[in-house]
């Protein structure tokens, strides 16, 4: 019996570290990927792509509540042309013991176009931004189809730097305030590694 136990501890062990390390693994193709097919850094320039280490704590269970949005509202970029967007929804989580919220925005232009009519745009702050990663905020993407029985698995390991991270004349959208999180997301991209052009 006790073998049995035993055995049954290992394999429990086995499968627990062998789920975390294909993660681990999956996020530095992601990551590589990434830095590879990036289109403004080339060249040299790539190994100034910085991320924090990845951890699954970060890679958190949202719920996802809907919101009906049909005037939408002109987000400020860091250039003279506003985007305009449509709130499409809202994924409360938990990090660090803390209830928190995002809110999840559709661009209108995107919407018309069939590549990426399903794409949902997550832009925000948080304590590392200006610090640890760029100032302006960062991204996450996802798809309308990520989103099951009103969950999302939110992954901030995914999170990305606006191309106004890496040089002038973009115009990146601004997170608006209500998607300033309290809490140091040390997630996804940090701040380019080379001053800004």
């Amino acid at each position: 019996m006790r073998s049995v136990l035993i055995i049954l501890l290992l394999t429990f062990s086995a499968t627990v570290f062998s789920q975390k390390h294909t993660y681990v693994d999956s996020m530095r193709l992601y990551q590589k990927e990434y830095a590879d097919t990036h289109e403004v850094v080339k060249g040299l320039d790539k190994k100034y792509l910085r991320f924090f280490p990845i951890q699954q704590k970060y890679r958190v269970p949202a719920r996802f509540e809907r919101i009906t949005d049909s005037v939408g509202f002109n987000m400020p970029t860091s250039g003279k042309i506003s985007k305009h967007f449509f709130r499409y929804g809202i994924l409360k989580f938990r990090i660090d013991n803390k209830d928190l919220q995002l809110t999840v925005y559709q661009n209108e232009k995107l919407m018309a176009t069939d590549a990426y009519k399903d794409y949902l745009f997550i832009p925000f702050t948080d304590l590392t931004s200006g610090d640890k990663s760029y100032g302006g905020g960062r991204y996450i993407d996802i798809l309308i189809s990520d989103i099951s029985n009103n969950s999302l698995l939110l992954d901030f390991n995914k999170a990305y730097n606006p191309y106004c991270a890496y040089t002038t004349g973009y115009n990146c959208p601004i997170p608006p305030r209500e998607n300033d999180l309290p809490v140091a997301i040390k997630a996804g991209e940090m701040e380019f590694g080379k001053a800004h052009n």
